[in-house]
């Protein structure tokens, strides 16, 4: 991943504290940066990065109560939240699980889009566009139909993975991503006849009824905490027989949690339900793991929906 975010104070000399702070946490010494780092937001009350940093600290000694006061005044220092620090708020069970900030989604791929593929392929063993793949063909197989698509909707599109995958089964491809830098990449592999820098919900909005006969989101859903908006849209969208395919992680409860790498995980009662609710019928549903953590398979599904 992406080295962190830093948002300047405006202080010089803070902005040098922060920077020597930064310096000792990373060495270890976690005890003498959180000092450096009360010491800059002394001198820059506002100061995000140093008040998020310092949550950080604050969360890795268990001072819970501190942690959360430190990650409140990052949230006040930057209103868009581009540290995240409501996750992190959400992980210590001091706000209710919500929707992720955009500007953190934004900030975090725009950071991560010159070593994205290298990162998610080669370091995380990332395997989602290929399993969307064999989802999507045995699907068809299954239903005797075969697997060609005029037109395909590629969300959270990224730097064109799931494009590739799916290069000679589709006719004309279209890509959402909230990341400008992302765009760029993807632009750049000539593999989508359109692209928008949107949210996905948003950027499915404005699709017209019935204009794809395939959507895809691979390695996206982990980013919404709520499925409901998003597939009752791909059920507007979608022609009739089209599908939706996605892979989302999961977890052996109920619901929506969020993890400690900041994604959530849907639980495969939840997502069954949420298909149904929108109107979509479940074709294939299997666990596999899309992405490694730590050299462990991350416990993943992957869904296949269709419209009647």
């Amino acid at each position: 991943m992406p080295a962190r975010l830093f948002l300047s104070s405006g202080d010089m000399i803070a902005d040098r504290r922060f920077d020597f702070a930064r310096d000792l946490q990373l060495k270890g010494d976690l005890a003498a940066a959180a000092d450096l780092l009360l010491q800059a937001t002394d001198l820059a009350p506002g100061f995000a990065s140093a008040w998020f940093t310092l949550g950080d600290i604050r969360a890795q000694f268990g001072e819970r109560e501190q942690a959360i006061a430190a990650f409140r005044k990052a949230q006040a220092a930057d209103p868009d939240d581009r540290h995240g620090a409501s996750l992190r708020l959400m992980l210590l069970g001091a706000e209710k699980l919500s929707g992720m900030p955009p500007a953190y989604v934004r900030s975090l791929f725009d950071q991560y889009a010159p070593k994205f593929e290298s990162a998610l392929v080669d370091d995380l063993g990332y395997r989602g566009p290929a399993l969307l793949f064999k989802a999507v063909l045995a699907t068809r197989a299954a239903v005797r139909k075969p697997a060609f698509f005029k037109r395909a909707i590629d969300l959270g599109c990224g730097t064109g993975l799931a494009a590739r995958a799916f290069a000679k089964e589709v006719d004309a491809f279209a890509g959402i991503d909230l990341s400008p830098r992302m765009i760029e990449r993807s632009r750049a592999s000539g593999l989508y006849a359109e692209l928008e820098v949107a949210e996905m919900v948003q950027g499915l909005g404005g699709k017209p009824d019935a204009s794809a006969d395939l959507i895809l989101a691979a390695d996206a859903m982990v980013y919404l905490s709520d499925l409901a908006p998003l597939l009752r849209e791909a059920a507007r969208v979608l022609v009739p027989g089209g599908l939706l395919a996605f892979t989302t992680e999961t977890h052996g409860g109920e619901g929506v949690i969020l993890g400690e790498a900041l994604r959530y995980a849907h639980g495969s009662a939840y997502v069954c339900n949420s298909i149904a609710a929108a109107g979509l019928t479940l074709s294939r549903l299997q666990n596999l793991s899309a992405r490694n953590e730590d050299n462990a398979a991350v416990p993943g599904l992957v869904a296949v929906a269709a419209k009647a």
